[in-house]
Formats: structure tokens, sequence, C-alpha cells
């Protein structure tokens, strides 16, 4: 009788090896696999499902999981190590909405290009597209970065501090409708120099109209959109490729750490 207990227990501790090692090999390979190459898939494995099953069993958010990515793998006060970190972490473990490596590519090269003295950032998330904005501003020129949700905005002042850039970037909590009119009064600003967008994909004609009517678009600010194909925003493109007062270019590239199509498209406003 104490033999075909043990053996029963011994086959059961050999289901549960094998079906452990499946899970991981699922977690870890087979599924990132399977979803690289399909929008809808990717966002709901990366940014539903594993973000859930991890929060759980992490008991913390996947915001504070890349803040200590930083604070573990870059150096305090290197922008570049800081972005190195969250790129690195992001491609190998877990899956965020940054503008990511192959996209920031892009925007250093339309950035460096526009070189503003004044720049806005729709949608800070955890601050990663504001440090490598914030990098390779001029000494006198700043950043004002917008971010709705206050978890969010906790840890991107403290992704931004260590990157050594909080003299730079002025991080501003609250919905970009509310804020976009008080840019004038509330820091001085007469117009920005460059705008990247990358927040709700809804807000995207919104807030370019808002910025229009506030006056803070001037002749040759450009407007750098992400996202424009996944998750999508079709009703900005169509809006800026149609308005006479824009011209729009749209740069290819996959969406951030995956193999799917997504782009970033450059709008220079013609007043």
């Amino acid at each position: 009788m104490q033999g075909i207990i043990q053996r029963m227990l011994l086959s059961l501790l050999a289901v549960a090896v094998v079906s452990a090692a499946v899970l991981y090999v699922l977690y870890r390979w087979l599924i990132p696999a399977a979803v690289q190459n399909c929008s809808w898939l990717a966002l709901l494995w990366h940014d539903v499902i594993l973000q859930r099953v991890l929060n759980i069993m992490t008991g913390s958010s996947r915001p504070q999981r890349m803040l200590k990515a930083v604070q573990k793998n870059a150096t305090k006060g290197d922008p570049k190590s800081v972005i190195s970190a969250i790129d690195s972490y992001c491609r190998h473990k877990e899956w965020a909405m940054n503008v990511g490596d192959d996209k920031g590519l892009i925007l250093d090269s339309v950035l460096t290009e526009v070189n503003p003295s004044t720049a806005l950032e729709l949608g800070t998330y955890c601050g990663y597209s504001s440090v490598r904005i914030a990098r390779l501003l001029s000494p006198d020129s700043k950043l004002i970065t917008i971010e709705f949700n206050p978890a969010f905005a906790i840890i991107a002042r403290q992704i931004i501090a260590y990157a050594g850039l909080q003299d730079k970037v002025t991080l501003v909590e609250g919905a970009s409708g509310d804020l976009i009119p008080k840019m004038k009064e509330q820091f001085g600003i007469k117009s920005f120099d460059f705008v990247f967008l990358d927040h709700w994909k809804d807000r995207y004609v919104p807030d370019t109209k808002l910025l229009e009517d506030c006056g803070l678009l001037k002749k040759g600010t450009v407007l750098l959109a992400d996202n424009v194909i996944c998750p999508g925003a079709p009703e900005y493109l169509q809006y800026v490729r149609n308005n006479p007062r824009y011209e729009s270019r749209y740069y290819p590239s996959n969406l951030e750490y995956t193999k799917v199509e997504d782009g970033l498209e450059k709008s220079v406003f013609l007043g």
C-alpha cells in the first residue's frame, strides 16, 4: 500500500514538474513569439494578460518594476544608461508602452533636426520618452510633459531624476485638455517648437486643435505622433494629411519591442 502511495505521489510530482515546464516555455518563448506579428494579440497578451499576472505574482505594478530595473542596471545621472536599462527590460522581461528603441531612433533624429527651445510631450507614462527627449535638448531648452495618471507620474519623476534631467523637465499632472489652455499663463510659453503626441489616441485630434486655438503652434512647429498604426490614430492621420496647414510625412517602424507594424507621423505646422 505504501509503495502504491509513493508511486502516486511521484506521478503527481512528475505531472506537476512537466506542467510547470510547459507553462514556463509557453510564457517565456512560445506565446511571445506567436504574438510578435499580430497587433491585437500582442497588445492583449502583453498589456492585459501578462501585466495582470505579473502584478498579482509580484504585488507591484509594471511601472514600479521598470523603476527597479533602472535602479538596478542604470548609472545614476547617465540618461543613455537609463534608456538602455528600460529597453533591455522591456525587450527581454516585460513589454511596456514606451516609444521604444526602434522608433526612439526616429524620435532622436527628428528632435535633433528641430533642435527645439520649447518642447511639449503629451503622455509621460514612466518617463522613458521624457528622458529620451530631454537628453538631446540644448542647455537652455525646456520640456513640459503632461501625464494624466498620478501613479505613472510618481514613477516618471523618479526615472527622470535618476537620469539627472529633472532641471530640464517639468512634469504636470492632469488632463491635457485642461492644461493646454493654461500653458501660456502658467509657464510663460509663447509657442512650442516641438510636440510629441503619445497619450490617448482619441485625444490626438482634439489636443492638436486646442494647441492651434491657443496659439501654441507657430510656423515651423513640428508635431510627432506615436502609435499612428498600432493601436492606431486614423482620425489624426486624416486630419494632418488633409489639412493645408500641415505638411506630413510617415516614418514606418514597429510597435515597441515587437515586429508588429507601427510608425510615427511627423507634421510641420505651416501657419
